[in-house]
């Protein structure tokens, strides 16, 4: 139950098997191996020491799947940087959990400035790119070629092996931290529910920094598969690389389907060995089903639903529930069963479980379960009680153990497989010197399944438009959490006890629906 197992094995049975594939940059795991070792060695020399935390900030690359090995070998900490965030967000992550070496590549040299002068201790900067480091900042390749390989530090079990932040309710991230364990039962879960492809070749589109990409390639690293990969989302990149790497499997976002569906290359490719397609963080609208396996009716379509505090899958809707019955029958629209080792159940306020078919908020007990967030003792308490994870999301489940999603009770939005929270967009908001009130709610929006949408109330006599408000939160928040619209009003509903009434916000904007949000 250490996550490094696996590399080790491949060595040991697979050395010459193809790792990774970058851009037509092929590495066996011989070559991955001796370069994870060395570069845990260099990050040692440069000061890393056991359960010290790296960051890294870049975009998808075979150097990113090193980096998460070399920090594991080396006994360290990962710190996944969300590559969309700006920098008093990248700022605040690095503060909170003290990491003192980040690399970063070509894509984020431009912000180490002013990540270096805002940081209350400012890190190591390591450049992994192509060219000459820029000035002040070590090089990745020089790293790795001055140092001495080391053996494996071997930390696992329970074990802190990542810290993933993810947004919070209270306007600050959250550091999401996940032992060895975690990690591992989850990538063991499921490969029990959906056994690994002999041979196969996984492409890595959706962001490393994500916990469904990085689980899926810690999938792949104890399957001992290759692995392909592409910096960013690019529909014609991805079919290439499908057609010239012969990938056989991965995760796409329904935007990223139908963005692919739609290429006018899309025809032109060959794709037979593309043999399953995985979904999630975006609605599973049924149109977008049938349209996949119209153009690759081979393909095996799963669904899954998690979260970053359950490394992240709680429960998978297979591929035989894609067929012309379940979605006749609505099966397809369903989240699926809990998997296997995690135990689901659907609550009351007070964590009594409800009738089958009676809405409530899931809850998770398992091995795959986060140890608490980082430095953060009253959310975590709020988030594990009594064993079990409350993940804050609306659901029944029918007498079959299929979970349906109806409402997020954290009032939080998925945006383009985003995880964007209300309170973090409130609080940008109402910086605003002629804000007086908001609410932002999750609204449809047909190619991000739900947009960020603003409802303000402005001080008596102030006057503001809505590009001014959606300017004023870039200069506190990613730019996909800035409202994509905003809505002025006079004032805002409230229940007796003052409280915004956020479902009666959003009730206009998802009329004769079953549910209001999209999962």
């Amino acid at each position: 139950m250490y996550l490094t197992q696996s590399l080790q094995r491949s060595l040991q049975q697979t050395p010459d098997r193809v790792a990774t594939t970058f851009r037509g940059r092929r590495r066996t795991f011989r070559e991955f191996g001796d370069r994870v070792a060395r570069l845990a060695g260099a990050l040692r020399t440069q000061g890393m020491k056991p359960g010290d935390r790296v960051g890294m900030l870049a975009l998808n690359t075979d150097r990113y799947l090193e980096y998460m090995m070399a920090v594991w070998w080396g006994g360290g900490v990962l710190n996944p940087v969300n590559i969309r965030w700006s920098v008093p967000e990248v700022v605040y992550s690095l503060d909170d959990c003290d990491t003192r070496i980040l690399i970063v590549d070509d894509h984020f040299v431009r912000m180490a400035e002013g990540i270096r002068a805002k940081a209350k201790h400012a890190p190591l900067f390591i450049h992994a790119g192509d060219g000459e480091a820029p000035e002040g900042m070590l090089s990745y390749e020089s790293l790795i070629a001055g140092a001495e390989p080391i053996e494996d530090a071997g930390r696992g079990r329970n074990d802190l092996a990542i810290i993933m932040y993810t947004g919070g309710t209270t306007g600050f991230p959250k550091g999401v931290m996940q032992s060895h364990l975690n990690l591992w039962s989850a990538c063991i879960q499921r490969m029990a529910e959906m056994p690994p492809l002999a041979d196969g070749a996984s492409l890595h589109v959706a962001p490393l920094f994500h916990i469904a990409a990085l689980a899926r390639a810690l999938t792949q690293f104890i399957a001992g598969g290759t692995q392909a990969i592409v910096p960013m989302f690019d529909a014609r990149e991805v079919l290439e690389t499908i057609e010239r790497e012969r990938v056989s499997d991965t995760l796409l976002v329904p935007t990223m389907i139908q963005a692919l569906l739609a290429h006018p290359d899309f025809g032109r490719h060959d794709l037979s060995s593309w043999q399953r397609l995985a979904y999630g963080a975006a609605p599973s609208a049924g149109a977008m089903v049938e349209q996949v396996l119209a153009a690759l009716p081979h393909l095996q379509l799963s669904h899954s639903y998690g979260l970053t505090e359950a490394c992240p899958i709680v429960s998978s809707n297979p591929p035989e529930n894609h067929g012309e019955e379940a979605r006749r029958s609505g099966l397809v629209r369903s989240v699926g069963r809990g998997g296997y080792a995690v135990n689901v159940k659907i609550v009351d306020a007070e964590g009594n479980e409800v009738p089958r078919g009676t809405v409530g908020e899931i809850t998770v007990r398992g091995p795959n379960v986060m140890q608490g967030y980082w430095n953060k003792p009253e959310e975590t308490a709020r988030a594990l009680r009594n064993g079990w994870l409350w993940t804050g999301d609306g659901a029944y489940m029918d007498e079959n153990g299929y979970i349906f999603i109806v409402d997020r009770i954290k009032d939080m939005i998925v945006s383009g497989g985003e995880n964007v929270y209300s309170a973090e967009v409130e609080n940008a908001i109402a910086q605003h010197p002629t804000v007086a009130m908001c609410a932002v709610i999750g609204i449809p929006d047909e190619r991000w399944g739900e947009a960020v949408h603003a409802v303000v109330v402005t001080k008596p006599g102030a006057k503001v438009t809505a590009e001014e408000i959606r300017k004023h939160c870039h200069d506190f928040i990613a730019g996909y959490k800035c409202p994509k619209s905003v809505e002025f009003r006079a004032e805002l509903p409230l229940s007796g006890a003052g409280k915004i009434l956020k479902r009666d916000l959003r009730a206009p904007f998802w009329p004769n629906r079953k549910q209001a949000v999209n999962a």
